[in-house]
């Protein structure tokens, strides 16, 4: 749901979502659980940033849970893909598959508090099926679970070994540990976000 507020301008007094006032800003927000919705709006979002002016910084706010592999990696493309430099905030908390589009930012800060966590995919609803289909499913997450450690091999410096050793459990991270480890490149309070991000 959109929160509306006022914003003045020379022809007076007008209502706009606060939404389209950061993104006018170039603020763009992952929050909640990464679904097929979500991923395309921020798809589109990213577009339309990057059609107005493909040099400017675009910074982008996480919390999230994480959510599914395959709508996160349509994200993913658009923060790699961008012309525009991208720099990321944990703003809360960035699990799983938000924890993966934190790290690929060009420049990744944390706010104090927040928290990463990263693991192996996961097999969400009930598993029903034949012995075939269990496998190729299967088969299915150890492919995932092996890109996803690639990636956050190349955007951590970080061996592939390394990252399936800490993608082996749910593995939290406090934002000092996530600068140590080279999830995140430093930690930024408010009013550092802030300035960071114009």
């Amino acid at each position: 749901m959109s929160t509306p507020i006022l914003l003045k301008s020379s022809s007076g007094v007008q209502t706009v979502a606060i939404e389209s006032k950061l993104m006018s800003d170039r603020r763009l927000f992952i929050t909640g659980e990464i679904n097929a919705d979500s991923a395309m709006d921020f798809f589109k979002q990213m577009m339309l940033l990057n059609l107005e002016d493909d040099k400017a910084p675009i910074s982008v706010f996480i919390n999230s849970p994480g959510g599914e592999i395959d709508n996160g990696l349509l994200i993913y493309d658009a923060i790699v893909g961008s012309t525009s430099p991208v720099r990321t905030f944990c703003s809360g908390c960035a699990y799983s598959m938000g924890a993966v589009l934190f790290t690929c930012g060009k420049e990744r800060y944390m706010l104090p508090h927040s928290k990463l966590m990263l693991h192996e995919p996961l097999l969400g609803g009930k598993i029903g099926g034949n012995a075939s289909s269990i496998k190729s499913i299967s088969e299915s997450l150890l492919e995932s679970k092996a890109m996803i450690n690639k990636l956050l091999a190349f955007h951590t410096g970080k061996t592939e070994e390394e990252m399936d050793q800490l993608t082996s459990y749910d593995h939290y991270f406090s934002a000092q540990e996530a600068v140590e480890m080279g999830l995140a490149d430093g930690i930024k309070n408010f009013k550092e976000m802030m300035e960071g991000c114009v």
